[in-house]
């Protein structure tokens, strides 16, 4: 096990197994590789679909708009929510362009993580000069 996901699991007190730590870091350098390639400044939709055809092209599953049913009270609300990626099931992408990060972005990110039983999110401004600045990881 490398160090930064050692550090990561004692700081945040979560187990975060292997195989989503891999899929992370594979995920991690296709956000790099497409703001690299692109910058900033284009839509939304854009960076998701580049992103899309870079994971493919890594041999990751992904799958956009995911559509998951909200429950309440033992009756599904509509229209739900749609997750921009999932990658290999396993871990949410949530992708803005946006000029500020709104707090609501964060807390988005955590529930739809609470509503589908997932671990990992991140939530990914693709308009920033350094993406690094971009990025923020979420456990649940």
């Amino acid at each position: 096990m490398d160090v930064e996901i050692a550090e990561n699991r004692l700081r945040h007190g979560v187990v975060i197994d292997e195989e989503t730590e891999r899929v992370a870091r594979v995920l991690v350098d296709a956000i790099f590789a497409v703001h690299t390639t692109l910058g900033p400044g284009l839509v939304e939709s854009v960076y998701v679909e580049c992103l899309v055809i870079e994971l493919e092209a890594r041999g990751i599953k992904v799958q956009r708009e995911v559509h998951v049913p909200i429950v309440y009270r033992g009756k599904t609300v509509k229209p739900g929510l749609r997750i921009d990626l999932l990658v290999e099931d396993r871990i949410i992408v949530e992708a803005k362009a946006v000029d500020v990060m709104l707090a609501v972005f964060k807390f988005k990110t955590r529930t739809y993580l609470k509503l589908t039983r997932l671990r990992l999110g991140f939530l990914v401004n693709f308009n920033v000069p350094l993406i690094k600045d971009g990025m923020t990881r979420i456990i649940l």
